[in-house]
């Protein structure tokens, strides 16, 4: 009988918690890495803004995921 896509995740997880390897969730937590893609893509933006007031709102942006990425 074939399994569905849920339990085999489940199976793998509990295999490789087993095994001593790292799973996937393990490396970097998904909230972590959405704030470093964040932080990325301001910073990108940030290199090329040249009008003031949109280059404050980034330079504030930034900060915010910063201070968020510390609490975490």
């Amino acid at each position: 009988m074939a399994r569905g896509f849920e339990s085999k995740s489940v199976a793998d997880q509990q295999e490789a918690r087993e095994a001593g390897r790292p799973m996937r969730g393990d490396v970097i937590p998904a909230e972590r890495k959405t704030l470093e893609l964040a932080r990325a893509d301001v910073e990108q933006r940030l290199r090329t803004a040249t009008h003031g007031p949109h280059r404050e709102m980034l330079q504030r942006a930034l900060k915010a995921i910063e201070d968020q990425a510390g609490k975490s």
